[in-house]
């Protein structure tokens, strides 16, 4: 009875030992997973810090290699560009100031000397003109800003145009050239003169009842149109100066009325002779008529 008690007692005491056992090993397994857990949180707030840092301007900066840093000559024989800097012992190209220039062949002539010329530049004689549409015309019209006169005799000019805001006098460098874009939205008539338009705008300025007259301004009559007040004298008068006819090159063009519409024309002459007296048109006809000629005044 006795052998019996104590084999009872001794397995009692193994099966507490064995549980005391697991449970200290879960306890220290999950100690362990804790331990990894609180790091794995730990790394991945750190992460996460990083991800959603704000970016800021210093902290923008080239990928690593992506930026070669320039080897620097002078710095000593150590960085391999000291002592001659990789110039060599003397001679011309060792020298500061001893580079050639651009097409030198040692006293030989050059390439671009040994072959003939042909065409010429007229890059001096260039006139740029400030282009101008008929759709912004009309905006500054509807605004208010642009005045059309009730007098059909009385023409709008780049003087006009430049008080309107349209442009400013440094962007007038020749003159101005009326173009067509917008001529859809054109619908007040208008009688323009201006330096050069193209043909599509003279045919939309018209086909509202407008008017378009080429004129030629060199460069004291485009001074004097734009700034009259410089030609002012003690007294408070303005003198402006005579207007200059245009040069050889350009006179067909102000000559021509069919597609320019110029001023020195005989069509032009005779609508501005008309407009200023009326009471010859009866005159004209009857001249035009006895001597036979045609023209669409």
């Amino acid at each position: 009875m006795f052998s019996s008690l104590c084999r009872q007692f001794t397995s009692a005491c193994s099966i507490h030992t064995t549980s005391q056992l697991s449970a200290l090993s879960v306890v220290a397994s999950s100690s362990s997973i804790g331990r990894c857990f609180q790091s794995s949180l730990a790394s991945s707030k750190k992460n996460n810090d990083e991800f959603v840092a704000v970016l800021k301007l210093n902290m923008l900066q080239d990928n690593p290699g992506a930026v070669k840093k320039k080897r620097r000559i002078g710095r000593g024989i150590g960085s391999s560009k000291g002592k001659t800097a990789g110039r060599g012992h003397k001679g011309q190209k060792a020298r500061s100031g001893g580079s050639i220039s651009l097409g030198f062949e040692g006293g030989q002539t050059r390439f671009f000397k040994l072959l003939p010329k042909r065409g010429f530049s007229n890059k001096r004689h260039k006139t740029d003109m400030l282009p101008i549409n008929l759709g912004t015309i009309q905006d500054y019209i509807d605004m208010g800003r642009l005045v059309v006169p009730n007098d059909n005799t009385v023409a709008l000019t780049m003087k006009d145009l430049l008080d309107a805001g349209l442009c400013t006098a440094s962007s007038i460098k020749h003159g101005v050239k009326l173009l067509a874009k917008g001529k859809e939205r054109l619908r007040t008539p208008i009688h323009l003169e201006i330096s050069r338009a193209s043909e599509e705008a003279i045919e939309a300025v018209e086909a509202v009842g407008g008017e378009v007259t080429t004129v030629h301004y060199n460069r004291l009559a485009l001074r004097a149109l734009l700034k009259p007040q410089k030609f002012a004298v003690d007294d408070g008068t303005v003198r402006l100066p005579k207007f200059a006819r245009p040069p050889p090159k350009w006179q067909p063009y102000y000559t021509n009325w069919d597609r320019n519409r110029g001023y020195l024309s005989v069509q032009a002459q005779m609508r501005k002779l008309l407009k200023e007296r009326p009471e010859l048109e009866s005159d004209f006809t009857k001249a035009l008529e006895d001597d036979g000629r045609c023209y669409s005044i």
